[in-house]
């Protein structure tokens, strides 16, 4: 590694803690030359996994966009940031965790939500009228007939 100033190799690390998110390292560390100060991620090298859609193509995982679309799900909602990530990084732990080098879009979109029910129904039917592809009206009633149902 080198300094990002200077260029010089010769660093010391200063400070070793794990990120916010415990899926990372942080360093602070020092060049010995020029005595500027900068901050490494340490972050475990994963095989990435691969989505299969509805289509039958091939995608890596992407975190951002699945992030993306539950934000847009939650447009003008009280859900906070937080639980977006939250929900983001339940789902994301969980794919990885499956032990599957692939999965469907289909899987990840009802462990999404799964989780999105529990936090916004208003949320969750919007996500599930893109992710379910409503043609009509009637679809749309059948989801909101569901959720009334598990309510009582």
């Amino acid at each position: 590694m080198r300094c990002p100033f200077c260029n010089n190799e010769t660093l010391k690390v200063v400070d070793t803690r794990p990120s916010e998110d415990s899926n990372s390292i942080r360093r602070r560390r020092q060049c010995e030359k020029c005595e500027k100060r900068f901050t490494t991620y340490e972050k475990i090298e994963t095989i990435p996994i691969i989505v299969i859609k509805r289509d039958g193509t091939r995608d890596t995982f992407d975190r951002n966009k699945l992030l993306n679309g539950i934000l847009r799900s939650c447009n003008k909602r009280s859900v906070s940031l937080h639980q977006i990530e939250q929900i983001v990084d339940e789902v994301e732990n969980t794919v990885l965790n499956s032990l599957e080098k692939e999965i469907s879009s289909a899987k990840i979109g009802e462990l999404v939500m799964e989780k999105l029910k529990e936090v916004d129904e208003v949320a969750y039917v919007r996500f599930a009228s893109v992710y379910r592809q409503f043609k009509d009206i009637n679809t749309f009633m059948e989801e909101l007939k569901k959720i009334l149902e598990e309510r009582q």
